[in-house]
């Protein structure tokens, strides 16, 4: 569908970043007339998302799961199109399987059945717990996902009201503590409470909401994209150029224009000025604030306050190729979570003490079992994820110094589940906490922006609706409702929710439309 725009409404808008929220943001304002202008400084669409080839392997970069389609369906059909006629979703079974030293494995299914025999296999007293659990996971996901995900929350008022709803769910407890209340085995406690780690939260420090997860697995599944995150992101770019929107690669914006209280435009590093109305920023909410309005006094977001705010968790990551190997490591699927002998010390040494620890946790990817394209011929393409402190403690890690050393921590951890990999490496690189701060511009290196604690999410996270300039808004995982694909997705809905259709544009002051609407 191809929206065509009247350039006399002064309709356009520009979007800083093609990230997953950037693109849905451009196609929802595209939907509404809006003329849109992405800008972003890698060489293609998907930020975090996006992806690297090299020697015939396709290294999916970032995020890898996706558990709600449905964002997705509504985003494309938002735009009058069919999500899954532009995108390969395929449904996953065991989602993933999460292993210890000792031996013991958990496999997560959408069943409940697979998932009983799963808690039996560990702790068969821990069974009736686990139901409860998911009575908990679903209880949080209506008020939680169901009653916040897509709604404005930048009036103190929409937190105040879900409060009571809060304290009966008792949200002050942790994710870990609540899991602990529910199962009593040590390793249940790490399955049923690890998931805030995929979108940068600490589960023995965010809030108990967060087992909502727990439910959207089972209701909608966990999917992955043929051809990766970055096949979603391309398909967004297509309908962004279908509506007539504009995506420029290798710029970057240097600074959002602010005249009279109002967004103007966006100057790049360039000097070339790039006009607009309305701007949408992609970028971290610390790095619009403290860079991108750095010469406009700001009244919320200071340089101070956001330096008090506590950060999520660094991310090492080592992409590999491995050459023949299609065939081995047979009980290797998918995703696997092989913990290491600690679980809650681990957690504690990287986002309390911004210690980097000996021993370690780590998320392994292997999609060339379900995606041939990922890899040669007989080939596999595998990331190892592990998380780690982030840059901004008193005492950060030289991790051009430390990085060889490491990559040899996490080999002698993968050697155990994928014996003799390292002799059939052939191709291989490695993102540390210093690429995350230098290629996506992260705060302090950060994998996920502002960590999602209870004090740090709805009202109290930056806005989607920005208070320094009328025009102006956030999405992305900085913003509200959080990292993770379904979060930076619906960020971008809520944002749609307070921009009015470009065709009131000239009955309205130009700047003040965009605020009017947000209040």
């Amino acid at each position: 569908m191809t929206n065509h725009v009247d350039a006399a409404s002064d309709n356009r808008a520009i979007v800083v970043g093609a990230g997953l929220g950037g693109l849905s943001a451009a196609m929802r304002l595209g939907a509404k007339g809006y003329a849109v202008t992405v800008l972003d400084r890698l060489d293609r669409v998907g930020g975090r998302g996006s992806s690297i080839t090299q020697d015939g392997h396709r290294f999916d970069l970032g995020p890898t799961i996706v558990t709600v389609p449905q964002v997705f369906e509504d985003l494309w059909a938002a735009c009058g199109r069919d999500f899954h006629n532009d995108v390969d979703l395929r449904p996953l079974e065991p989602f993933y399987e999460v292993r210890w030293p000792d031996g013991s494995t958990f496999n997560a299914y959408s069943d409940t059945a697979k998932m009983k025999a799963e808690v039996a296999k560990l702790n068969p007293a821990d069974v009736p717990g686990y139901m409860r659990f998911l009575e908990d996971s679903q209880k949080r996901y209506v008020v939680g996902y169901e009653g916040m995900l897509t709604k404005p929350m930048h009036r103190l008022w929409e937190t105040i009201k879900v409060l009571p709803k809060f304290a009966q769910l008792r949200a002050d407890k942790s994710i870990y503590s609540l899991a602990a209340s529910r199962v009593k085995d040590k390793r249940l406690r790490m399955a049923l409470s690890f998931h805030p780690l995929f979108i940068g939260g600490d589960p023995s420090h965010v809030t108990s909401i967060y087992a909502l997860v727990a439910y959207l697995e089972k209701e909608f599944g966990v999917h992955y994209a043929m051809g990766g995150v970055q096949a979603i992101a391309e398909g967004m770019a297509d309908v962004i150029r279908s509506q007539g929107g504009t995506i420029r690669h290798e710029v970057e914006a240097d600074e959002i224009l602010i005249s009279g209280g109002a967004a103007t435009g966006v100057r790049l590093t360039t000097g070339e000025t790039v006009q607009a109305p309305l701007v949408i920023s992609n970028t971290d909410a610390g790095h619009t604030y403290d860079h991108l309005l750095r010469n406009h006094k700001r009244k919320r977001w200071t340089t101070s306050k956001l330096a008090h705010k506590r950060w999520s968790m660094g991310l090492y990551v080592w992409y590999f190729g491995t050459k023949g190997t299609a065939e081995m490591w047979p009980d290797l699927g998918h995703h696997t979570i092989l913990n290491g002998p600690r679980f809650t010390g681990l957690l504690q040494d990287i986002f309390m003490r911004g210690k980097l620890s000996d021993d370690m946790s780590l998320y392994i990817h292997r999609p060339s079992v379900t995606d041939p394209n990922v890899a040669p011929k007989g080939d596999d393409t595998f990331y190892a994820l592990s998380p780690v402190p982030h840059l901004g403690w008193d005492n950060p890690v030289d991790w051009q110094e430390e990085e060889p050393r490491y990559r040899d921590k996490v080999a002698a951890q993968l050697d155990t589940v994928m014996p003799g990999f390292r002799d059939r490496i052939s191709t291989e690189f490695a993102f540390t906490p210093d690429t995350f701060r230098d290629r996506y511009l992260s705060p302090h290196g950060c994998g996920f922006s502002i960590e999602p604690r209870i004090l740090q999410s709805a009202w109290f996270r930056p806005h989607n609706v920005s208070e320094e300039a009328r025009g102006l808004f956030l999405v992305g995982a900085g913003t509200h409702p959080g990292a993770g694909l379904p979060g930076v997705v619906a960020s971008a809905e809520v944002v749609a929710s307070m921009v009015p259709d470009a065709a009131q544009m000239p009955q309205q002051h130009r700047p003040d439309a965009h605020r009017m609407a947000a209040e």
